[in-house]
């Protein structure tokens, strides 16, 4: 077995995205966006179901000011679509559905276990529902 030095292993991890797939840590901090392009938050986590290997949520953060005060919106991974001109995602929601969205701050927890929160999500943003 070839040792392949520390430099090579960075290199090999360092294509974190192709024309088709994208690493998790560069989804994490891409921009989120309205259809009629105005940003409203960022990507902070992603959410992927263990056994399929399908990203199920999103969490969006929104608000505040340098991390302090913000909200996080857990998303329905199939309510966001990416858009190459914006190298970020799409979200069609207007002010007033984000302002009523289900969200959690950095001081309480999301119950991602709990089927009824899942139906929730999906029957706001109007998405089907995954098994989990």
């Amino acid at each position: 077995m070839v040792a392949k030095s520390p430099s090579a292993s960075r290199e090999a991890l360092g294509r974190r995205e192709t024309v088709s797939l994208i690493g998790s840590d560069k989804v994490e901090g891409t921009a989120v966006y309205r259809a009629d392009g105005t940003k409203i938050g960022r990507i902070e986590r992603v959410m992927i179901e263990k056994v399929s290997g399908e990203v199920a949520y999103a969490v969006m953060s929104f608000g505040g000011f340098m991390g302090i005060g913000e909200d996080y919106y857990p998303l329905p991974w199939s309510a966001l679509t990416y858009n190459p001109e914006l190298d970020g995602y799409e979200v069609n929601v207007s002010e007033e559905q984000l302002k009523g969205a289900p969200r959690f701050t950095q001081h309480e927890t999301w119950d991602w276990s709990s089927p009824d929160r899942a139906k929730t999500l999906h029957d706001y943003y109007g998405t089907p529902s995954m098994k989990l």
